[in-house]
């Protein structure tokens, strides 16, 4: 009976022990998440100030102000021998009807082909133009390709009054890299949400946060997350510009 006890105790002790290093685990593992996720909207905001401050060769503000979504990705890792790999983390914030959402974490994917060769860090700027481009948002994956209307964005101070691509184009794309590469186009590449970061910052999905945006945990995130906000509506409003 004593012999019964003490296995009884001995399996509940290792239960207990196993139960703690678990949710050990599970905490750095979120501390971690937490720790990414601070620095890639810290990136983005690093990103699209950079982009901004180029007005005579970059991204029309226009653009920016008519825009339903924004996404940044910073340091898209790419390597090409005639067949090309993506791969890089990201955040996207959509308008309200009360100004930006938060910052919803992305991963970046995919292939490409063609003569390429080479290995370097790509900076992507994506603008949602439409109704129709932020649905695409809410897909499980996002892939660029097919029937999706995606271009390469306008570059100018006045580029982006003079074009019609906010109707013709759901999605404009623009790259900025050091070094020469070539095809640096985003078809074959996907977007797909990061849940593991999207959920140890809100406690939500991806999906959700894009779809229902208000629903989003406000208080005691980052600062660098909501920075990336605050860094947006500077350069986009909070209002939407009229389409023309």
């Amino acid at each position: 009976m004593k012999n019964t006890i003490v296995k009884r105790a001995a399996g509940a002790l290792v239960m207990a022990l196993s139960l703690t290093f678990a949710a050990a685990n599970l905490q750095a593992q979120k501390n971690d998440e937490l720790r990414e996720a601070r620095d890639e909207a810290k990136d983005a905001a690093r990103v699209l100030n950079t982009m901004m401050k180029k007005p005579d060769d970059f991204i029309p503000r226009e653009l920016l102000q008519k825009a339903e979504a924004i996404a940044v990705f910073p340091g898209v890792v790419k390597g090409a021998f005639i067949v090309g790999g993506r791969g890089g983390d990201g955040v996207v914030a959509r308008r309200t009807a009360d100004g930006w959402s938060v910052p919803v974490f992305y991963n970046m994917g995919g292939a490409s082909f063609g003569a390429q060769i080479g290995v370097e860090k790509t900076d992507y700027i994506l603008l949602f133009m439409n109704e129709g481009a932020l649905r695409e948002l809410l897909d499980d994956k996002l892939e660029f390709g097919g029937e999706l209307s995606f271009a390469a964005g306008p570059v100018g101070r006045t580029a982006g009054a003079s074009t019609n691509l906010t109707l013709d184009s759901g999605i404009l794309t623009w790259s900025m890299s050091k070094g020469a590469f070539v095809g640096a186009s985003l078809k074959g590449a996907y977007i797909e949400p990061d849940d593991n970061a999207n959920r140890a910052v809100y406690g939500m999905a991806g999906k959700a946060l894009i779809e229902n945006p208000a629903q989003a945990k406000m208080t005691g995130l980052p600062r660098e997350i909501t920075s990336f906000t605050q860094t947006v509506a500077s350069y986009a409003g909070n209002k939407r510009m009229a389409q023309k």
